[in-house]
């Protein structure tokens, strides 16, 4: 090897590599696999896609432009990736879209927290109206 770089903020490893045999040199990227495990314990690759499709379904008739599923999927993974596990569940992943879902729109943060957080009644959704507005006054 005769040098190494990170990049995308540690995800990928860019190695520059010599051959013992000819001498000629060549590239190799090692990135780090996330994978989630669904409910049914089968294993795939996170998908940014997915997280956009999700939160767009939360939003739909909200007033959300395309560069904030962007952003907001960026997020998620970071986070993610930030706990250092190679596996996490797929419940995790929809946990993890709730805090920037909340700060984009309450409105699908609330439609997308019915369904993670399981809501069962009314009651439910009264106790996180008034959980989001305490968080304003105290904003």
């Amino acid at each position: 090897m005769v040098d190494s770089r990170e990049v995308d903020e540690g995800q990928v490893i860019r190695r520059r590599r010599s051959c013992s045999n000819c001498g000629r040199r060549f590239t190799t990227v090692e990135e780090a696999v996330l994978a989630v495990v669904k409910r049914s314990g089968v294993t795939e690759p996170f998908s940014r896609d997915k997280v956009v499709n999700g939160v767009r379904r939360a939003c739909q008739g909200r007033p959300v432009d395309e560069d904030a599923f962007q952003q907001l999927a960026q997020r998620v993974e970071e986070s993610i990736r930030s706990t250092g596990c190679a596996e996490i569940p797929s419940h995790e992943v929809g946990l993890a879209i709730l805090g920037p879902l909340r700060e984009l729109d309450e409105v699908a943060y609330l439609r997308f927290a019915s369904v993670y957080r399981s809501f069962s009644s009314v009651e439910d959704f009264e106790k996180e109206i008034a959980d989001l507005r305490s968080a304003q006054t105290r904003d």
